[in-house]
Parts: C-alpha cells; sequence; structure tokens
C-alpha cells in the first residue's frame, strides 16, 4: 500500500487589485513561498492559495477616478498582482479571483450554511472604505482611522447582520487553548483583548446602489450585496473546490496558515472563525501575522509618494537577491525598514562572499584537479555533526516562521564550510597528499550540497541551480555521490547602490565647554509610558522588543535590556521614554524612540504610577 504524503496548505492574504503591487505585498509573497518550499522539503505535498479580492468598494472607486469600468480594473490590476508573482517565484497552485463564477457560487453556499445567525436591521456607522469595515468612535484618532489616516464617511442603510456575539466564549477557547494557533503571541493576546472586551455582531452586506452592483449577490435579496470581508475570506475555500469539488475541498481543507499582514488581523482571527463555526466548517489551524515595511520610518502611502515597485527591485538586482534580502533583513513579526544600501550589503557580503564564493571555490577546484568528478572519501564526524546540528535548528525556526533566524542558520553552515575549505588548504594538500585532499573536496561537496538545499525556498532559482550543478534536487539530507560529475559555476556576483538622494539641511548648534543649551535641551519630549508587552529580539542576542502605551499612542522601542530583566518583570513596568527621537532600525527591527535607563541597565522609572502619557518636566 502507497503511504500518501502528509498535505500542507497555505495561502497569502487576498489583496486588494485597485492598484498596482508594492514592495509591502513582495514581502508576504516571499514569506509564505519560503514556507510552502519548506514543507516541500519536509517531503509534504504542499498547495499555495494566493488570488485577488476584487469585490471592495475600493475598487468601485478606483475604477471611477481611472474612467474605466470595475471589471476592466480589477482585470487589469488582478494581471499585474499574477505577473508580480510570478517575477517573485510565488510557486502558487491556484490563483482564485474573487469575481470569478466558481466563487461567487461557493459564497452563496456559505451565506446560506450562516442562515440561523443572519438577520436584517437599519444601521448608522462610520464606515473606512480602506478597511472596508464599520468602525467605532473609539477606534478614531482625531476623528480618522489610525491604519489609512483618513476620515470614514457616515453611512446609514439596511443591512444584513451577522450574530458573532454567540461565538464570543467559543473564540476565546478556541485562541486561549492554540486550537486557531496566532503567531506571534504579542497578536494572540491583542485578538484575545479584543474578544474578551466583547464582541458586537456585525454588518455583512451592503446596499447594491452603494456597491454599484458590484460583488456577490445575497441570496434572495437582490437589494443587497454581500460585505466584502464576507465573500474575501472565502477564498481560501472555493481556491480548493468548496461548493464545486468536494473531493478537493476535503483533500485540502483545513488551511494549515494564513499568513496575513496585522492590519487585517481582526477579519482572520475573530470573522473567519465565527463564520466558519455558524457554517459548521473546519477552522485554519494557524495565522502567521507579519509587519508591515516601511519607509525611513513611515507606512508605505500613495499620498507620500514612497511606494516601491518590487518589479523593479527584481530588474535592478535580480529575483533572489531581492528574495534573500526580505527574509533577512525584515523582521518576521515586526515592521522593518526598507533600504536599497543594506539590500547592496547583505546581498554582497553573504549571498556573493560567502554561499557562491564557497559553491565556486569548491567546484571550480574539484574541476580543475579531479576532472570534475567528486573524489571517493568518507564524511567526517565532525562535519556530519555539524549538517545535522544546522538542519535541525532550521527545521525548527522554520516551524515557528522565524524565517530570519533559520536563513540566518543556513548561511552560517556556508560561513563554516568556507573555514573548513580554509583551514584544510587543498591546494597544498594537492601536491603533498592527495588522500587527504580527496577528504576534503568530498567534505566540502557535502557541505555546499546541504547549504544549496536549506537556501531553496529562500532562493528557489539560485539553489536549483547550484543543486543541478551537484547532480542533485533540494532534499533535507542531500548528498553529493562520489564519482558524480559537477560542474563549477559562480552564482552571484557583487552588484552596487544606485541611490541618488538629496542631502538634508544638518540644523547646526554651537556647544559652549560641551553643554547642550537649554532651549536645546527643552526640545526633547519625556513622556511616561507602560510597557505592554515583550518580545524577544529576533535577531539579536541581548535585545527585546517592547510594546510601550504612550496614553494616546502606543509605541515600538528596542532594548538591550535581555539578561537584566525578565520579560515578566518588564510587564506592566512605567518608564520613561524619549518619544521625540528619530526612529532607528536595529538588527531588522524599528525603535520608535528610547527608554531612559542607567549605565547598568536599570530603568528609570516614576516614583509612583502615573497616567500614561504624562509628560516628564
Amino acid at each position: 500500500m502507497v503511504k500518501l504524503k502528509e498535505k500542507f496548505y497555505i495561502t497569502t492574504a487576498i489583496p486588494y487589485v485597485n492598484s498596482e503591487p508594492h514592495i509591502g505585498h513582495a514581502l508576504e509573497f516571499v514569506q509564505t513561498d519560503t514556507i510552502k518550499r519548506f514543507h516541500e522539503l519536509l517531503k509534504e505535498n504542499a498547495f499555495l492559495t494566493t488570488g485577488a479580492d476584487e469585490n471592495s468598494l475600493k475598487n468601485v472607486q478606483a475604477a471611477e477616478e481611472e474612467g474605466i469600468s470595475i471589471k476592466q480594473l480589477c482585470d487589469k490590476y488582478s494581471g499585474k498582482f499574477k505577473t508580480t508573482m510570478k517575477l517573485l517565484d510565488l510557486s502558487f497552485n491556484s490563483f482564485m479571483r474573487s469575481s470569478s463564477k466558481e466563487h461567487v457560487a461557493g459564497s452563496q453556499k456559505l451565506w446560506k450554511l450562516c442562515s440561523k445567525d443572519i438577520y436584517k436591521k437599519m444601521y448608522k456607522g462610520l464606515y473606512c472604505i480602506g478597511c472596508e469595515a464599520f468602525l467605532t468612535e473609539s477606534e478614531l484618532v482625531d476623528g480618522r482611522c489610525l491604519e489609512h489616516n483618513k476620515a470614514p464617511d457616515l453611512i446609514e442603510e439596511e443591512n444584513y447582520f451577522f450574530r458573532l456575539s454567540n461565538y464570543q466564549k467559543q473564540l476565546e477557547e478556541l485562541i486561549e487553548s492554540d486550537k486557531l494557533k496566532i503567531v506571534p503571541e504579542s497578536r494572540k493576546n491583542e485578538v484575545l483583548s479584543l474578544v474578551k472586551g466583547g464582541l458586537e455582531d456585525f454588518s455583512i452586506s451592503r446596499s447594491r446602489k452603494r456597491a454599484k452592483g458590484w460583488g456577490v449577490p445575497v441570496p434572495g435579496d437582490d437589494s443587497q450585496i454581500m460585505y466584502v470581508w464576507f465573500d474575501a475570506l472565502n477564498v481560501y475555500q472555493t481556491a480548493v473546490g468548496f461548493g464545486k469539488d468536494e473531493r478537493l475541498y476535503k483533500r485540502w481543507w483545513p488551511a494549515d496558515v494564513h499568513v496575513i499582514g496585522k492590519g487585517i488581523l481582526r477579519f482572520h482571527a475573530v470573522y473567519w472563525p465565527a463564520i466558519l463555526l455558524s457554517a459548521g466548517l473546519q477552522l485554519p489551524k494557524a495565522l502567521f501575522v507579519h509587519g508591515y515595511i516601511t519607509i525611513n520610518g513611515n507606512k508605505i502611502s500613495k499620498s507620500l509618494g514612497n511606494v516601491i515597485n518590487p518589479d523593479s527591485m527584481v530588474e535592478k538586482y535580480g529575483i533572489d537577491q531581492f528574495r534573500y534580502y526580505l527574509i533577512r533583513n525584515v523582521s518576521p513579526f515586526n515592521d522593518g525598514d526598507f533600504s536599497e544600501q543594506q539590500l547592496v550589503e547583505r546581498v554582497n557580503e553573504e549571498l556573493v562572499s560567502n554561499y557562491s564564493n564557497l559553491f565556486y571555490r569548491v567546484t571550480s577546484f574539484i574541476e580543475k584537479n579531479f576532472s570534475g568528478k567528486v573524489p571517493k572519501s568518507e564524511l567526517d564526524n565532525e562535519i556530519s555533526e555539524l549538517i545535522k546540528e544546522k538542519t535541525n535548528e532550521y527545521k525548527k525556526k522554520l516551524s515557528e516562521f522565524r524565517l530570519n533566524e533559520a536563513l540566518e542558520a543556513a548561511i552560517s553552515l556556508s560561513g563554516e564550510g568556507n573555514n573548513y575549505f580554509q583551514q584544510n588548504k587543498p591546494w597544498a594538500t594537492v601536491k603533498s597528499n592527495k588522500k587527504l585532499c580527496e577528504k576534503t573536496l568530498f567534505n566540502a561537496a557535502q557541505l555546499i550540497a546541504a547549504v544549496s538545499s536549506l537556501l531553496y525556498p529562500f532562493i528557489p532559482s539560485s539553489a536549483e541551480k547550484a543543486l543541478k550543478a551537484l547532480g542533485i534536487k533540494p532534499s533535507l539530507d542531500a548528498k553529493v555521490k562520489a564519482g558524480e560529475k559537477i560542474k563549477a559555476i559562480m552564482l552571484f556576483k557583487n552588484i552596487e547602490a544606485d541611490i541618488r538622494k538629496e542631502a538634508e539641511p544638518i540644523e547646526k548648534i554651537n556647544l559652549a565647554d560641551n553643554m547642550i543649551p537649554f532651549k536645546e535641551f527643552q526640545k526633547v519630549d519625556l513622556r511616561i509610558g507602560t510597557i505592554t508587552n515583550v518580545d524577544d529580539h529576533p535577531d539579536a542576542d541581548k535585545l527585546l522588543v517592547l510594546q510601550v502605551d504612550l496614553g494616546e499612542e502606543k509605541r515600538q522601542l528596542v532594548a538591550g535590556l535581555k539578561g537584566i530583566y525578565k520579560p515578566e518583570e518588564l510587564l506592566k513596568k512605567q518608564v520613561i521614554v524619549v518619544c521625540n527621537l528619530e526612529s532607528k532600525e536595529m538588527r531588522g527591527v524599528k525603535s520608535e524612540g528610547m527608554l531612559l535607563a542607567a549605565e547598568d541597565g536599570t530603568i528609570l522609572e516614576p516614583g509612583k504610577q502615573v497616567k500614561n502619557g504624562s509628560r516628564v518636566m
């Protein structure tokens, strides 16, 4: 009897297609593809779904602005997204457009399955088209949506509502028990806080008039169109046959993981599981929630003119170079600033000087001195254990979605390979001790095979090229056979940054006897805040990532407090924060200020509990 492979079903979020894809989309596409390819290395049968969310009011507005039909707009930008996905080597198995007949039928089936929890009523509320959601006054800052920095529209109409309040207790239990696992822990806590604060029923339809007739019609009521989040989330199911192919659906559902951005956490962690519970369907197993890519500390926005087209980055630097940078430099869980200069440095220092250098040194030496055939010898126990140790570390980190740490394990094995090659000097032993030289080359060949396989999920095109040159395929137990004819290739070459930037004017401050003028000191904005969450820094041993409540806003700080304080000692501690210090990238994680501490690491704190946001005078 043939044993079936374990299945692994993963999805990207389904992006709105009201404009061209930007670098933030590219981050999620590459993260998702990396996880899928890792599971293929685990010999699992992996399936990746992505697609286009075409039924939003955003698309209706964008079409009006461009003076084209909504269908023309969706065709145009769905095509652009698909092109970018292919350019980034996103190995998707299904690209589902939410305007397709299959999806419409599947979403109407889902609606009917939830009918016991659906009712109609008049409603008046504040609607943010950017979020595609009604917001409460408490979710606004100065009357504007925090996510999109725009005032929502006041809408009054009759809609269908979903009884979300019926599922509060079940959602609490599912999330607390990790039956619906949310990674990282800070996002899990965020959702639990939201759920425990009380859930209100939410609107799941829009008037046909306001939707301009575009979207999935509500079954049995031509005056209403489904709310975009009710139907868009269902793409995850219709892409694998829901409502059409029951056999396909049972093969792949439930999803093993949805990869999403932090801005759409509520829809995936609260609305989606409640809808599935109502319908009597299985829930996804996990949510991996990533942060945003920022540009000079700012969220990507067309209004700020800081949108970066991923296609241009690929054209300029190469697919795998761009993919490598996104995973290596951007934290999987926190916001990270994009820098072309850092991209160039990472590629030159790690892909070129480390990995490509090792691969070419080993293969060209074998080609030149052994007619291109791997010498016959034995694998050293030390090398075998090193490969095993790094592979186990890599598997653990990837299973926890710590993608950058897994990549660090892979590239560090390459560094060990360079050290091994240098220390054993095959260019000398080829003349003085042929047996030792053969042993060195055999072991070095196993090292480059292992490194190339570990790098495959991150830089698939180049890794496949490397493995093909070694006569093998990607595998976590990759080995090159003695006598195998191999080919010497240079995988990467140095790249140069082409960044033209106007120098910003620097304000000069005249110091007398190294004393700061009083008027300058007055500019320092010191405020009291409370630490609400503590995470390990994903790429530094001594740093912690803190979330701090400053009253009217929350900040993320990176501080060198690991080993000085335990996380539980920092939680709920009040601290003094320098609030008008420019944001800084600290090992790939953005720090939005600095807390005050003594040189031994002792945190300065107020003598008694004070209101968050209070200024230090």
